[in-house]
């Protein structure tokens, strides 16, 4: 993830979940906000719902991937976090993909057809 640095502060977090905006699959949420800076901030939150270390870890790999394939689609300079759902860890890859880019483009987070980042 070149453009990306973690966020990992939970009063960032708690920003993020309360004036941010949102969008929501059966298989993850995902807040987002502007913040301006040249970088954007990624977050991953997976809660014991989802299950033991295990299932977490591997919803948490799951979405780091989902989301360094996609990075150059992305535009920088906002602060993300995704909350994974139960059904994040039973996708399928190509599911959790088709719902990942609707979300951002639901979100604002891809440019318009033509005008992809550097």
């Amino acid at each position: 993830m070149k453009h990306t640095v973690p966020l990992k502060q939970n009063h960032e977090f708690r920003r993020l979940y309360s004036k941010g905006k949102s969008a929501v699959s059966p298989y993850f949420v995902i807040y987002c906000r502007k913040t301006g800076r040249p970088v954007s901030r990624l977050g991953i939150t997976t809660g014991v719902k989802l299950g033991n270390a295990v299932k977490r870890n591997r919803a948490r790999r799951r979405i780091r991937e989902l989301y360094r394939t996609h990075e150059g689609d992305l535009l920088p300079g906002y602060d993300i976090v995704v909350v994974a759902r139960t059904r994040v860890i039973y996708g399928r890859y190509r599911e959790l993909e088709r719902s990942f880019r609707q979300m951002t483009k639901k979100l604002g987070l891809t440019p318009p057809k033509g005008d992809r980042p550097q």
